[in-house]
Order: C-alpha cells, then structure tokens, then sequence
C-alpha cells in the first residue's frame, strides 16, 4: 500500500491528549486541595475519551507515516484503542487505591505517561523512536512501582528499576549495531541495509532489541522482575505494569521483525518461536506452586506472552498473524485487568482469602470466574476467539509444533487458575466472613465491568476481526 508522509501535528491527537492530560494534571495537582484530586482523574479519563474519538476518525483515513518516523496503519489504531480503553479501566480500578491520597495526581499522570509510551511503540517506524517510546513505556512506571512507599514495594520497584536498565543498555547496544550495520534508521532504510550487510553483526543487534522489548511485555528471557513487582505492589499498580507495556512492546516487535529484519538474513522466526515455547511452559510451571493470587497473576502474564509471541512467530508468513495479535492483546488487557479488580475488590492477597467468595458477593466471585476462565481460554470469552485465532495463525505459517505445546500448556494451566476458583465457591472460612465493603465500590465495578466486557468482545470478536484484519 502506498503511503504518504505526513507532517501535520493533528495526525497525532490521540497521543497529543494523553500528553496533554498528563502535564494539565500534573500542574493543576499541584494545587488543588487533596479532597478534589479526583478532577485529575475525570481530567485522564477525558483525555483518553477524546483520544478514542479521535483514534476512530483516524481509522477511516489511508496509511499515513507521521515525521517520516510513526506509521498510522491498522496496527498503530488497534494500538491506541486497547491501550485507551485498557486506562480507562485502570483509572477506574485505582479508584479505591488512590482517592484521597497525596500522591493521588501523581498516580494519575504516570499511567497515562506509561500509556502514551505503549501508543508511541506500537506505531514506530525508526529505531530512534523505538528507543525513546522504551523510556517513555519504562520510566514513568519504574516511579510507579514504589508509589506506595510501603511493603515490599521499594523493593519491587528497585528490581523492576534495576531489570529495566539493564534492558534499557541491552536495547540500545542492539539499535546501534542495526544502525551500525544499515547505516540507516527507518525500517525499510534498516531492511535493505541489513540485506546487503553482514548478517552475524545484525542477528546479534536484532537478539539484543528482541531482548529489551521482551523486558517491555515480560516475556523470557527478561521476566524475573514480574512475579516479585506484580506481589510487592498494590493490585491496582500491578494491573498498570503488567498490561499497558505488553500492549506496544509485543506490537512494536510485529512491527520490527516484519518490516525491518529479512527473516532470509536472520532466522528470526525460529528465535520468536522458541521463546515463545520457553515463555508459555515456565510461566504456566511457576504458576502451579503458588498461593499468593497476585504472584500467580504475574506467572500468568508470563504465560499469556507466551502465547501472543506465536503470532509474531509466523509474522509475513501468515494473513491471520496481525489481526490474531491485536485482537488477542484486546482480550487479554480487558480479562487481566478483570483478574487483578478482582483481588483489589476483596482485598485478599493469598487463595484462603478468596474462599466463599461466592457466599459473600456471587457478582464479584462470577467476574472471578469469567476472568481466570477467560485467560484458560474458555468460549465465550474474548481470549479463547484470540486464542483460536493465533493457534490457526500459526498452523498456517507452519508451526505445528508450537501450536501442540500451546495446546498442552492451556490444557495444564486449567489446574492452576481452578485452585483459585474452587475455593471462592466453597463454605466461608472463620477469618473471611466479611463481605466486600463499598469502600472498594470503584475495584468491584471495574472487575464486573472487565469481566462484561471481555464475554461481549468474545461474543462480538468476528467483527472486531475484520476491523483490525
């Protein structure tokens, strides 16, 4: 398809509303009482609302390369509209967590920091970008991280920090040997240096970027630091750090290794596909063992990597690959953020807290099933259409194997989130006879929201798929 470059500063008003929403609260935050700090929050929610809106009439327009460097296409669109819809719910979620706290503007502007960082990877089209969209994706959540000073918080944000800058080196050692190699930065300019340069220099830049932005959406083999952040921090940072990254980083990857790197030059496929196999097995493993509910959280995200990096696997090689892939991270960031609601709502951090759930709030516990099912991948839920919709992606580019793998682990990982089910609808417990109070109003919606959400897109997917296909 032909594109045109675009040099007209309104092509990018969604990204314009985030920053604009994050500098206008961060400035009127510094003076508004603590009681009224929620305007800061509608302030977010209507930036992200004005980006939505902004985001559909931009869909309607041929592909558009902004500056010569942020591409405008179907992915960068699909991109905007999960990360803005993802916030939404995260704004809402932190109700509870941040009302009436003095950091609460804070809070507020580092989400949608992190969120405009995601957008900026997803439509990158220059390494250059690409690296500053990692900061802007990394920093402001590394903050975010210790914004509760309390806990094991400081350390979980002093891991997340440390893991971060040493991806953050590793990224950018890898974009100057691309660069080194190309001599060029744009990735068609990278894809035609790369083809006539010495492979060995751009497999190694290539694995070097593949593994900052597995850092980004906490695949292996940078995926320590997710269990211990995804525990240390309260639910509502949790369900921030361990969504809006893997938004942009997995689509930023698609990205680069379909437009940038000649799979003919450097066997990409087969390097995506095995950690793709390593990222779903270990998560689902590390999972088993676990009683702390936002510990096993994160071993899931890992897993759910896993199963979205099986779409990259088979990038240019198979017609279902793309759309697979947005469509599934739109499943999986509405269905996460249902799960980690959940745990925000009832307050309880271990599996025994969770038990009579059902007897307690029969809502809350039916969001619980729907979203720990819906990451299974059990019909009619959004991610078992993402899931179908991958694993037919990657029969069609070959992979038959790894669809096998993924087959077994889905199978395997029934067990872990049944532990967590099976209690909730058991008799209440002597410690656990309280019932979800309404000082957690804003976590009980968001989870009954999410969970709602996630059956509709599962019973709406094929439009949704031919949206984004």
């Amino acid at each position: 398809m032909d594109m045109t470059i675009n040099s007209d500063p309104s092509a990018l008003i969604p990204e314009i509303a985030l920053l604009l929403g994050a500098v206008t609260g961060l400035l009127l935050g510094a003076w508004t009482p603590r009681r009224r700090q929620w305007t800061i929050r509608v302030l977010a929610a209507l930036a992200c609302t004005v980006g939505l809106a902004a985001t559909a009439v931009a869909a309607t327009r041929p592909v558009d390369v902004v500056f010569g460097t942020y591409v405008l296409d179907t992915a960068t669109h699909a991109t905007r509209a999960i990360v803005l819809v993802a916030t939404l719910l995260l704004l809402a979620l932190c109700g509870d967590t941040v009302a009436g706290h003095r950091r609460e503007t804070e809070f507020v502007v580092l989400v949608q920091l992190g969120a405009l960082g995601s957008m900026l990877l997803g439509g990158a089209a220059d390494l250059i970008l690409l690296f500053a969209a990692f900061l802007l994706a990394s920093v402001p959540l590394y903050a975010l991280a210790g914004w509760a000073k309390q806990g094991t918080a400081p350390e979980a944000a002093l891991k997340y920090y440390l893991a971060g800058a040493l991806a953050g080196v590793t990224t950018v050692a890898g974009v100057t040997l691309l660069f080194g190699t190309a001599g060029a930065t744009g990735y068609d300019a990278v894809a035609d240096g790369i083809a006539s340069g010495p492979g060995g220099a751009a497999a190694v830049g290539l694995i070097a970027v593949l593994v900052g932005l597995a850092f980004k959406a906490g695949a292996v083999p940078a995926h320590f630091w997710v269990p211990d952040v995804a525990d240390g921090t309260p639910p509502a940072v949790a369900a921030v750090i361990t969504t809006l990254p893997k938004i942009g980083a997995l689509v930023a990857t698609y990205r680069l290794l379909d437009t940038a790197v000649p799979a003919d030059v450097v066997d990409w496929p087969l390097i995506v596909a095995i950690l793709a196999a390593v990222s779903m097995t270990l998560g689902n493993l590390a999972a088993f063992a676990q009683t702390s509910v936002l510990r096993l959280l994160g071993y899931s995200t890992i897993s759910q990597v896993g199963y979205l990096l099986m779409a990259l696997a088979v990038a240019g090689r198979a017609p279902l690959a793309q759309p697979a892939l947005l469509f599934y991270l739109a499943a999986y960031a509405i269905t996460n953020i249902a799960a980690f609601a959940v745990v925000a709502a009832t307050g309880q951090r271990t599996l025994a807290g969770h038990r009579g759930l059902f007897h307690r709030d029969p809502p809350l516990a039916i969001a619980l099933v729907v979203a720990l099912l819906g990451l299974v991948g059990t019909p009619p839920t959004a991610v078992f259409l993402g899931k179908l919709v991958v694993f037919t992606a990657t029969v069609d580019g070959g992979l038959v194997w790894l669809v096998a793998l993924a087959v077994v682990n889905t199978v395997a990982s029934l067990f872990y989130y049944l532990r967590w089910i099976a209690p909730a609808f058991g008799e209440p417990g002597p410690d656990h006879e309280r019932p979800v109070t309404r000082a957690r109003g804003w976590a009980r919606g968001t989870a009954l929201g999410a969970a709602a959400l996630s059956l509709l897109l599962g019973l709406g997917g094929g439009v949704v798929l031919n949206t984004v296909g």
